[in-house]
C-alpha cells in the first residue's frame, strides 16, 4: 500500500531579517507569521559569512557550499586576460536543484530566484518573474505557463525595477508602490497554482525583503546614519510596509494549503545597514591603486589631517556614478571644474575630451560602453580595468565582499608577482587592511581576511577568482575610510542602505511539530535535506546538511 505524503507548502523571503521579524512580530504587526510562530517552530539559520552575498540561493536550492559547487559569484574574471565576465546563475549541471525528484513527486516552484529551469522537474516552473537579482531568463516550463499566469494575473512591475540610490528620496519611495503591486499579484498567482493539484512541493520566494531593505534600511531603522535626516521627511516606515504587506499575503496563499501540508517559511540570509556597497565597489579598487602607485589617487581623495566631514545626505546629480566620476581626482583645475559641475547632459558631450590622457588611467563606466563592454555603472572597480596589467595586485569586481586578484607570472598574461613572493605580499596587502579605520566609530574596517590559494598555482576551477576575500565590519555602515598608509578614503555618499547578513531563519508548523517550540541551531545548507524530509523524499548523499529536527521525536 502506497505511503500517504504530507505536501510542503515552503514559501521563501528573500533576505528577510530574523531581528526585525522577531520584533515586529512581537509587535503584533506580523499576525500570520506571528500564528505561525505560536503553531509550530522557529529557529535562526547560519550561512557563510564570506560568501552568502551572491551564493545565498545557490546554497539554499543545491544544497552544497560554494566550495563545493565552485560558485562564487555573479561576476567572474576571465583567467589569461585581464577581463570579466557575467556568469549569472550557477549551471546546476554538477549539483542539480534538490527538488529536481523525477517523474515521483509533483512539484510547482514559482519565482525562485537564481535557479534556473530543468526538465528534470516533474510540474510546472516559473523563473525569473520578479525576484531581486534573478540571474536568469523570465521563462517558465511548460513555455506557455509564463504568458497564461501573467495574462490572468499580471506580472510584477518591480522586476529589473526595484533599483534606487538611497539619497533619492522621491525615486526610493516610487519602488513601495511596485513592491505592493507585485505581492499581490504572486498572491493570485500561487493561489490560482495551488488550487491546480496537491503538489507534493510548492515553492515560491517573496522578493520584497531584499528590495526594500537594500533601499529603505535607513528609512526604518535607527541605527543607520542617514535615519535622523530622513525620518521626518516620510510618513509612515516604508520597509516595516513591505513586511506587513508580505505578512498579509503569505496569509492569504496559506488559504489554499492543505490540512495536512507542512508550512515552512524560511529565509537563506538577512539584511543590515550598508556595510559593503562603499568599501567593495569603492574604496578597495581606490585602496590597491594607492598601495601599487604611492602618493597618487584617483577617487574618493580625502584629506586626513583635517576634521572629518559630515556624512553626505545629498548629491549634486541624479545618479551615484555620476557623482563617483565628478570626484575623480584631476590635476588641471579646468578640467576638474568642468569634471565636477557640469550638467549631465553637456558633460556626457565633453567626457570624451576630457578623458583622453597619454598615460593608463581608469575609465569610466560610459567610456567602457563606448568600447563595446557590458558593464555594471554602480561598480567602479571595473574603472581600474585599464591599470590591472601593470600592478601587482588588483581588486575585481564584486557585489559583496572584497575581492583581490594578484597579477601572477604565469596565471595572468602580465604578471607581475612570481609564485615565490606570493605569500608575501598577501602578508603585506593583508597588513594594511587590517590597519584601516572606520574613522565615525574608531573601529577597524575589516573583520578578516580569507586566503583561498595555499599553493599560489593552484589551478582548481572551482576556487573563487580572488586569491583574498575581505570581510568587512558590519556594526556601522561607514561612508569613509582612514589609512595610515593611504590617507583618507572618502567620505562619499551611501549607494544603499542595507546591506546582507548571514543570518537566516526557518518556521515550519504542520502534522506533529510542536507548538511554539524552538530550533536551537542550523545552517542554510540544512533547508534541502530537511524540505526533501518533510516530503519523504530520498536525500541525496552529497548534500552537505542535514534535516532539521522538527517533528515531534516518541
Amino acid at each position: 500500500m502506497k505511503k500517504t505524503r504530507n505536501p510542503v507548502i515552503a514559501i521563501g523571503m528573500d533576505a528577510a531579517e530574523p531581528s526585525l521579524l522577531e520584533d515586529w512580530m512581537s509587535q503584533g504587526y506580523l499576525k500570520n507569521l506571528s500564528r505561525l510562530r505560536e503553531q509550530g517552530i522557529y529557529g535562526r539559520l547560519q550561512n557563510f559569512d564570506d560568501s552568502n552575498v551572491e551564493t545565498a540561493w545557490t546554497t539554499f536550492a543545491t544544497g552544497c557550499s560554494p566550495q563545493k559547487t565552485g560558485f562564487w559569484a555573479h561576476m567572474g574574471f576571465k583567467e589569461g586576460t585581464y577581463e570579466t565576465e557575467t556568469r549569472a546563475a550557477y549551471d546546476f549541471k554538477e549539483y542539480p536543484a534538490f527538488y529536481a525528484l523525477g517523474e515521483d513527486y509533483r512539484v510547482a516552484a514559482f519565482d525562485v530566484p537564481q535557479v534556473r529551469l530543468t526538465p528534470q522537474i516533474n510540474g510546472i516552473q516559473v523563473g525569473g518573474w520578479g525576484a531581486h537579482s534573478p540571474q536568469v531568463p523570465t521563462a517558465s516550463l511548460p513555455e506557455s505557463l509564463l504568458e497564461e499566469l501573467e495574462k490572468k494575473h499580471g506580472g510584477s512591475p518591480a522586476l529589473h525595477n526595484d533599483y534606487s540610490v538611497c539619497l533619492n528620496l522621491e525615486q526610493t519611495l516610487r519602488i513601495e508602490d511596485r513592491l505592493k503591486t507585485g505581492i499581490l499579484r504572486r498572491v493570485a498567482t500561487c493561489r490560482d497554482l495551488l488550487e491546480r493539484e496537491n503538489w507534493d512541493l510548492f515553492l515560491t520566494v517573496f522578493n520584497d525583503p531584499h528590495s526594500a531593505g537594500h533601499i529603505f534600511w535607513h528609512l526604518s531603522q535607527p541605527d543607520h546614519p542617514l535615519y535622523e535626516t530622513f525620518k521626518s521627511r516620510i510618513s509612515h516606515d516604508p520597509l516595516l510596509a513591505i513586511y506587513q504587506a508580505m505578512d498579509d499575503a503569505i496569509g492569504k496563499i496559506l488559504e489554499k494549503a492543505p490540512e495536512n501540508a507542512y508550512i515552512v517559511i524560511f529565509s537563506a540570509h538577512g539584511m543590515g545597514s550598508a556595510t559593503i556597497d562603499l568599501p567593495s565597489f569603492v574604496y578597495l579598487p581606490e585602496f590597491m591603486y594607492r598601495f601599487n602607485f604611492p602618493g597618487q589617487w584617483r577617487l574618493a581623495h580625502g584629506d586626513i589631517s583635517k576634521p572629518l566631514p559630515p556624512p553626505v545626505t545629498k548629491m549634486k546629480w541624479n545618479y551615484w556614478e555620476r557623482h563617483l566620476w565628478g570626484d575623480k581626482y584631476e590635476s588641471n583645475p579646468i578640467r576638474r571644474f568642468l569634471r565636477k559641475e557640469t550638467p549631465t547632459r553637456i558633460f556626457q558631450i565633453l567626457e570624451p575630451y576630457l578623458d583622453r590622457t597619454e598615460e593608463p588611467d581608469i575609465i569610466s563606466h560610459s567610456q567602457l560602453r563606448r568600447q563595446g563592454e557590458k558593464v555594471v555603472p554602480w561598480n567602479p572597480a571595473q574603472w581600474y580595468k585599464p591599470l590591472w596589467p601593470s600592478m601587482k595586485a588588483f581588486a575585481i569586481p564584486s557585489f559583496a565582499e572584497g575581492y583581490i586578484r594578484i597579477n601572477l607570472e604565469g596565471r595572468e598574461p602580465q604578471g607581475k608577482v612570481t609564485a615565490s613572493e606570493y605569500h608575501d605580499l598577501c602578508d603585506e596587502i593583508c597588513e594594511k587592511l587590517y590597519a584601516l579605520k572606520e574613522p565615525r566609530q574608531g573601529i577597524p574596517m575589516v573583520k578578516k581576511i580569507v586566503r583561498t590559494r595555499k599553493d599560489p598555482n593552484d589551478r582548481n576551477p572551482k576556487l573563487p577568482d580572488a586569491d583574498l576575500i575581505i570581510v568587512w565590519q558590519d556594526d556601522y555602515p561607514t561612508d569613509v575610510i582612514d589609512s595610515p598608509d593611504y590617507g583618507r578614503f572618502g567620505p562619499l555618499p551611501h549607494y544603499r542602505s542595507g546591506s546582507h547578513r548571514e543570518k537566516g531563519l526557518i518556521l515550519a508548523a504542520g502534522p506533529n511539530i510542536e507548538a511554539n517550540t524552538t530550533i536551537s541551531s542550523g545552517h542554510v545548507l540544512d533547508l534541502a535535506p530537511t524540505l526533501l524530509s518533510l516530503m519523504d523524499a530520498p536525500i541525496p548523499e552529497y548534500l552537505e546538511g542535514k534535516p532539521l529536527q522538527l517533528l515531534k521525536t516518541d
